[in-house]
């Protein structure tokens, strides 16, 4: 059955970014970028990351085994329009996804057709409606929410997510771009439960899978009075 699924780096007080990059300058000297970068430090040596990019060499261990499992999961994508204006260029003619992605904006623009089985198809009425069309042709295998860290929000607050799967890196930055925020939607005696179903410690990264299981009520035990 085709799962919703969502994987991101983040900070030990949970950023996947630093401070959001506004207006000019080089985005790759930013301080959301450093953040960033930090985060994903870990993903840079595994084989199977920079394989997808077509870079040669690489560690084949933990961290390459847990992306390789994602993209071989993955039978289309849903992202945001930041994410994809901001990889188009550094993606080049064959972007790494080699599977439909489907980019959720306010702005139309015609399907982007790639090599390697990559397409760009930009959907305008809404989150719902890109995770159905990415299911669609998926093909049985996974939706993977690709990111930034605002739409994964909005997919959980949607209801949508499956699974979720944090690698936390040990770092604290202090302030930056935060995935779990306040504009989930919450009540103020409301949680989102997530049941953790698998966890791979390594030196610099520690990957942590979560089955969500969605919206509750926030309701006090017996305090160990047995009742």
């Amino acid at each position: 059955m085709t799962k919703v699924t969502a994987q991101l780096s983040v900070s030990l007080d949970g950023f996947y970014a630093g401070p959001r990059h506004e207006g000019g300058g080089d985005w790759l000297h930013s301080a959301e970028a450093a953040a960033f970068f930090r985060v994903t430090r870990w993903a840079i040596s595994a084989m199977a990351w920079r394989e997808r990019q077509g870079i040669a060499g690489g560690e084949r261990d933990v961290n390459s085994d847990v992306i390789q499992e994602h993209f071989e999961a993955a039978g289309a994508y849903v992202m945001g329009r930041r994410m994809a204006d901001g990889g188009e260029a550094p993606w080049g003619e064959e972007p790494p996804f080699r599977a439909p992605v489907f980019v959720v904006t306010h702005r139309p623009r015609q399907t982007l057709q790639r090599e390697g089985g990559t397409s760009f198809t930009y959907v305008t009425d809404g989150v719902e409606s890109a995770v159905a069309r990415a299911k669609a042709a998926a093909g049985g295998k996974d939706v993977a929410v690709a990111g930034g860290g605002s739409l994964v929000r909005q997919v959980l607050a949607a209801g949508l997510l499956d699974e979720l799967e944090l690698h936390i890196v040990p770092v604290v930055l202090g302030e930056g771009l935060r995935l779990l925020d306040a504009d989930l939607g919450l009540g103020q005696k409301e949680g989102i439960e997530l049941t953790p179903t698998r966890v791979l410690h390594t030196p610099g990264v520690t990957h942590v899978r979560y089955t969500v299981e969605g919206r509750a009520p926030l309701v006090l035990d017996d305090r160990g009075r047995g009742n």
